[in-house]
């Protein structure tokens, strides 16, 4: 897996790309819990570069959304591939978190 963050005006940016499963997702927990030390409120997570996403790597999401929640802050998913956004469907978690098309879609909205 790969990860970058860049700094918005309105927002931390972490832009995922490869798989997200039970050995990637450690690194994915390091870098949230990086920006939410930092005072990262929210925080947008481009998905257009991942391939594939396994129940360690919702449990990561969700556990970072509730950190967030916590401290008034809130974690929105961007550009989900197919193959992402059915897992996301199937889980139930799209209807527990936010989902926009793209990362400029929620900029727009923050």
């Amino acid at each position: 897996m790969e990860i970058e963050h860049r700094k918005d005006v309105k927002a931390d940016i972490m832009t995922v790309k490869g798989r997200m499963d039970a050995i990637t997702t450690a690194e994915f927990d390091k870098k949230i819990e990086e920006i939410i030390q930092q005072k990262g409120n929210t925080i947008i997570v481009d998905f257009s570069g991942l391939d594939y996403i396994s129940s360690a790597g919702l449990r990561s999401i969700l556990s970072a959304s509730k950190k967030l929640k916590g401290k008034g802050g809130t974690i929105i998913l961007t550009a989900l591939k197919d193959v992402v956004r059915d897992v996301f469907e199937i889980s139930g978690f799209s209807s527990i978190l936010t989902i926009h098309e793209s990362v400029e879609k929620a900029l727009v909205e923050i």
